[in-house]
């Protein structure tokens, strides 16, 4: 009886517990079933969108940026292929491990990587590192399978062809910053794009970038790449052609490059004078723009920008300095025009000038004697110009300067420019809030004191006192060409100012530039060409103030950064000017050993490669 009621309940317990599995199977189908219906009839569509986005992915194509090449066609600036290491964070399982084996072979900065990841979405490629060598390009191919959400891009990369060769011109690319993204209103500019920081590269940015393009593609759950399915091509951006003559300019290089040897740095502008095409243009010492293609690494930069002769500064348009005796062509001009000499204006020059308690000393310790206008801009007699400034003051000198666009932009169209200084008797009011003293006429009127002028601005100048008083707009860029070499823009020459000047008093000193080189006197005799006339005028320019004769050290006892600067400006050939120099060696000493010798080099590679022809002169080559 016992055993009969045990059994009864055991068959009553097991029979609970089937009907509470069955109950617990009924729901949990129940549950399921109503999952599949939320995913599949509710939420079909958006999950179909999330699963086709992890399965097709949209890929930038980046566009080849426009070439950059000489007067003659010769590529300054190109594209070449690269291979570019990327990663995309949602592909990667195991972050630490991946770089940690990636780092067996390849070095890239960690830190800024993992900065741009956080910065990123997850499916968004990050650059690991740029332009990797041909045997780290075999060690990722060969350990793909290990390396999930980690491939490499053949990508265009700029390519600068000569080096630095112009570096300044042409500038270098960067990546864009997240200033600059967030200002543009532009949505082709994403994170890790490379732009034109400086010089041509960024003036001229959106005509050389190009137009991106696009593909679709299909990926794998490792986000390798498995097939394309759509693609719109990127386009070319337009290529640049200069002024520049790349034959010449590497010959400026080179001689600077000698210069820089002897720890001389400065600048060498060379202008067509009836054109304003700038032929050639350095500024020593320079840098590789190549270093900035892939993305320079933070202890390069840090390396230029701490080093101590400044390579990133363009000196032919950043320059500012004395111009020194070169000034006297101005000071020769507005007494002429204002009537306080004539061309035979005599002035004795006993080696110094007296005004008040005021001593100004002639380059010449025992002086010139008597001299006229002539024999003053030939032999660079101080006191004669000290004399004409006093007689003119400072206003009315600096309204000549101003004709001849000293003191003003030249808008070559570069970064930057910098306009240097006319001082007048109202600026130093403005400025200094003192009155102009009579004796900083004296400094001005040889072009010390205040005044301060670029390279750039001298040659202008130059070129204005040798075709006739035309001031034109300085240029680098002849035309805009589209890939298949269709023009889309040019450039001609542009007249800035008319300098209103008697011809004859402008003839009386361009005879006298002429003899600066030619004359037995003369102390541009450095820059004398055989079948060439070449005119100019050499410059001392003061970096510190000059001592009185009996404190005077010689020269190599002064500390290099205190010596002069080295001035010379020239044209040729004297009867029918067609090209015009403007020089400037920091810290070379006088213009007429270290600068005028420059000037014959360059003139004769000039003429070589354009040989002078009278019915030819004034067009453009």
């Amino acid at each position: 009886m016992t055993l009969f009621r045990h059994g009864t309940e055991t068959n009553d317990v097991i029979k609970k517990k089937i009907r509470i599995f069955a109950i617990l199977a009924v729901i949990s189908f129940l549950c399921l079933w109503m999952r599949v219906w939320y995913l599949q009839i509710l939420k079909w569509q958006y999950l179909t969108g999330l699963s086709e986005n992890n399965r097709v992915r949209m890929v930038t194509l980046p566009a080849n940026r426009g070439m950059i090449k000489d007067r003659n066609g010769e590529t300054l600036v190109s594209i070449r292929p690269s291979f570019n290491l990327y990663l995309t964070p949602e592909d990667v399982d195991d972050l630490d491990s991946s770089l940690d084996k990636l780092s067996q072979k390849i070095s890239f900065d960690r830190e800024k990587l993992k900065k741009e990841m956080a910065r990123s979405k997850s499916f968004t490629e990050v650059l690991i590192k740029g332009d990797i060598l041909r045997e780290e390009v075999a060690f990722v191919e060969e350990n793909n399978m290990s390396l999930p959400g980690i491939h490499i891009k053949a990508e265009p990369l700029r390519n600068y062809v000569f080096n630095n060769l112009a570096s300044h011109t042409l500038g270098y690319l960067g990546e864009i910053s997240k200033a600059s993204l967030e200002s543009q209103n532009d949505p082709s500019y994403k994170q890790g794009d490379f732009v034109g920081k400086n010089g041509l590269e960024n003036i001229y940015e959106p005509v050389l970038r190009g137009e991106k393009g696009y593909k679709e593609v299909e990926v794998d759950v490792s986000g390798r790449e498995l097939k394309a399915l759509r693609k719109l091509p990127p386009e070319s951006g337009n290529n640049l052609i200069l002024t520049l003559d790349v034959r010449i300019q590497q010959e400026l290089e080179k001689i600077m490059a000698g210069k820089m040897d002897q720890n001389m740095t400065g600048s060498v502008v060379l202008m067509k004078v009836q054109t304003g095409e700038i032929i050639a243009m350095t500024s020593s010492p320079s840098y590789d723009p190549n270093k900035f293609a892939a993305g320079i690494t933070p202890g390069s930069w840090n390396t230029l920008v701490a080093d101590e002769w400044h390579p990133l500064q363009n000196r032919a348009i950043h320059g500012q300095y004395p111009p020194g005796s070169t000034y006297k062509i101005i000071t020769a001009l507005a007494g002429l025009e204002e009537g306080v000499i004539k061309p035979d204006t005599s002035i004795f020059c006993p080696g110094h000038f007296k005004l008040g308690r005021g001593f100004y000393r002639c380059w010449k310790k025992n002086g010139h004697g008597l001299v006229n206008l002539h024999d003053a801009l030939v032999e660079s007699c101080d006191v004669y110009f000290y004399t004409i400034g006093h007689r003119l003051g400072i206003d009315t000198i600096a309204k000549y300067a101003k004709r001849f666009g000293l003191g003003s932009l030249t808008h070559l169209g570069l970064d930057q420019e910098k306009r240097g200084l006319v001082p007048t008797t109202q600026w130093k009011l403005l400025n200094k809030k003192e009155p102009w003293l009579l004796g900083e006429t004296i400094s001005a009127s040889i072009g010390q004191g205040y005044n301060l002028v670029t390279p750039i601005q001298q040659v202008s100048m130059m070129a204005a006192v040798a075709n006739g008083g035309i001031l034109l707009k300085p240029y680098l860029v002849k035309r805009i060409e589209e890939p298949g070499g269709r023009i889309q823009k040019e450039f001609f020459p542009n007249i800035v100012n008319q300098v209103r000047i008697d011809p004859d008093n402008l003839e009386q000193v361009r005879k006298a530039l002429r003899d600066v080189v030619n004359g037995p006197r003369g102390t541009g005799k450095g820059s004398r060409l055989k079948n060439i006339i070449v005119s100019g005028k050499t410059g001392t320019a003061q970096v510190v103030r000059m001592k009185s004769n009996e404190e005077l050290e010689k020269e190599e006892d002064i500390p290099v950064k205190y010596r002069d600067h080295a001035w010379f400006v020239a044209f040729a050939p004297y009867e029918k000017p067609e090209i015009a120099v403007a020089i400037i060696i920091e810290h070379g000493g006088h213009g007429g050993s270290i600068a005028a010798p420059i000037a014959r080099k360059v003139f004769k590679k000039y003429f070589e490669l354009y040989p002078h022809s009278p019915a030819s002169s004034g067009q453009s080559s």
